[in-house]
């Protein structure tokens, strides 16, 4: 089940929030943990209901956690795009106990550097994140920020991603030592969505009390 959700701000931001163990609207989640999920470039087609969101979702949710799936507002050459995501993060917290952020692409840069002012998150992972939002703003930056703070990080990239900047983002995740973890695909996850969800929300599910699941 699935609940709009307009985030406070100047900016329109609407979102859907996944509720875990819901099957209908008429359910209410019980969680106490929530992941805010980041879209890919708003002007590259990206969208709340971006495929490798979806996947990780359902991941998070199968195992008793919300999760939020948000669109940007007006774009704003990523600085509008990070207090979107300031914003929804600051919702999720005034009704979670825990609070975790997850991006795709130019979505992973925006939560690497949203998580990086918010010290208070439960873990932060970016699949295929670009390395730069604008001349301000980078990934590289954000998780030297988030290394000092101690905020668990994974950063999961794709071996034949040839559209995203990932590679100093890497490169300094190892440096700092970090979680890295890599899927043989594309920048879009091709066929491997499934993959790719494990990655991350294998990575933040423990870290915000989810439960296990049989597979």
């Amino acid at each position: 089940m699935s609940e709009t959700v307009l985030i406070p701000g100047g900016r329109d931001v609407r979102a859907s929030l996944d509720a875990a163990g819901s099957d209908s609207a008429d359910d209410e989640s019980d969680a106490d943990a929530c992941v805010v999920a980041c879209p890919p470039h708003p002007q590259h087609r990206g969208h709340r209901g971006d495929e490798r969101l979806r996947a990780v979702s359902d991941f998070l949710t199968d195992r008793g956690i919300d999760c939020l799936r948000f669109d940007y507002g007006d774009w704003d050459e990523g600085y509008g795009e990070t207090t979107d995501a300031d914003n929804a993060v600051a919702w999720a917290r005034e009704r979670y106990d825990r609070v975790g952020l997850f991006g795709f692409s130019f979505g992973g840069c925006v939560a690497l550097v949203t998580a990086a002012s918010n010290p208070d998150l439960r873990a932060v992972a970016a699949l295929a994140p670009a390395a730069r939002l604008n001349p301000d703003t980078d990934a590289v930056t954000a998780l030297d920020a988030l290394a000092d703070a101690g905020t668990p990080t994974r950063v999961v990239h794709a071996t034949r991603d040839t559209t995203a900047d990932w590679e100093p983002v890497v490169e300094r995740a190892r440096e700092l030592g970090l979680s890295v973890a890599e899927i043989d695909a594309d920048h879009f996850f091709v066929g491997k969505s499934g993959q790719a969800a494990e990655a991350v929300g294998g990575f933040l599910s423990p870290r915000l009390g989810g439960t296990a699941r049989d597979e």
